[in-house]
């Protein structure tokens, strides 16, 4: 294809002078058109399908659908990205595949040659990973109604796919992240970007929190790698069943980092739809911890990682939104959701939201 060269993926590690994260979500996200997409799947894979394009914030994302009704996803990587960290994402997915088959994850498709992974120039000359996957059906949980029974599948199924996880290791395992909700103090330089107002102090007032009570205690707790982005755009349901789990997709924000972490970021995201914004969370945590207990001091500061999560929702989002006001309504989508919850959790002190987080409510008693 004219432009477009590539050559056979080849693993690596990480090395001094990489990109940063930061320098991944400054550097727009590879634009291939629909023919050739086509192509280049068709040259690496041999597979003919139809290509449509699929949200993403960092990479281009799309699916391939041949005559047949098979589909995949294939993913073009945001040229910033470190072949090391597409490698480690790739090594995880094979991990969970080998050690617990039964997870609804995607499974990498080889190319022709057996590569996991190939590496492209783009026509404006900047190299950049590719690779493909296989596509799972289901729809996303946030299309469905909010229920008891769906907050407990989610828990329990981060729990499993957390033991899937365990004891898998990778150079590229503890890259820089800024989604890495444990590591929320390096965007306090964001916190001056936001318009002088209750915004910004309610911001403040909660990295404080953060630096405080939290920071402090992150080297003495278990850390893993952990999917870091379980979120209701992200864990597939059946069409007829809205509690059965059929896919775990987006591992792009995977890293190693405290467990604890992984289940407020997962927590966070069910505060949204009832009157008590901490039943959905203690719910969720509830039945995440009858598979996986969290120990005493990661109970202690689940409650504060998981307001943070909103935090650096919202600091890394308004900063994203003025860079790429193109992409603005998809990079959005989660920052009134975390501006709300903020508000909600603002006059609560941090004991009694945890023990509110982790006292399920209505119906979640017996999770």
């Amino acid at each position: 294809m004219p432009g477009l060269k590539s050559r056979p993926g080849v693993q690596g590690v990480m090395h001094a002078g990489r990109p940063t994260d930061a320098a991944a979500l400054s550097t727009a996200a590879p634009d291939l058109a629909p023919d050739e997409v086509q192509a280049l799947v068709a040259r690496l894979y041999g597979i003919d399908g139809s290509v449509h394009p699929l949200a993403g914030e960092r990479d281009q994302n799309c699916a391939v659908e041949t005559a047949d009704g098979t589909r995949y996803v294939f993913k073009i990587s945001n040229p910033s990205e470190p072949e090391p960290l597409v490698d480690f994402q790739i090594a995880a997915l094979e991990h969970i595949a080998r050690t617990s088959p039964s997870q609804p994850v995607p499974r990498v498709v080889r190319t022709l040659d057996g590569d996991t992974r190939n590496t492209v120039v783009l026509p404006d000359g900047a190299r950049t990973t590719v690779r493909l996957l296989t596509y799972l059906d289901g729809i996303q949980i946030r299309e469905t109604p909010r229920t008891v029974a769906q907050r407990v599948a989610m828990g329990k199924g981060l729990a499993e796919l957390n033991l899937a996880l365990q004891g898998f290791t990778h150079p590229a395992a503890t890259h820089d992240l800024l989604w890495n909700v444990s590591a929320a103090h390096r965007l306090s330089v964001q916190l001056h970007s936001l318009v002088e107002g209750p915004r910004r102090a309610l911001a403040q007032s909660f990295m404080a929190r953060f630096t405080e009570h939290v920071l402090p205690r992150l080297a003495s707790l278990r850390a893993q790698v952990i999917h870091n982005d379980y979120h209701l755009y992200n864990v597939l349901v059946a069409p007829d069943d809205s509690a059965r789990i059929t896919g775990i997709i987006d591992f792009g924000d995977m890293l190693h980092a405290p467990l604890v972490g992984e289940v407020a970021t997962a927590a966070a995201f069910h505060m949204a739809g009832n009157a008590d914004p901490f039943e959905g969370p203690a719910q969720f945590v509830s039945a995440y911890q009858a598979v996986l207990p969290l120990t005493e001091l990661e109970q202690d500061i689940v409650a504060d990682l998981m307001v943070t999560r909103h935090l650096v929702t919202a600091l890394i989002s308004e900063w994203r939104a003025l860079r790429y006001p193109e992409n603005r309504a998809y990079i959005m989508r989660h920052n009134p959701a975390a501006w709300e919850a903020l508000a909600q959790l603002a006059d609560i002190p941090r004991h009694a939201a945890r023990d509110r987080l982790l006292t399920p409510t209505r119906n979640g008693a017996s999770l």
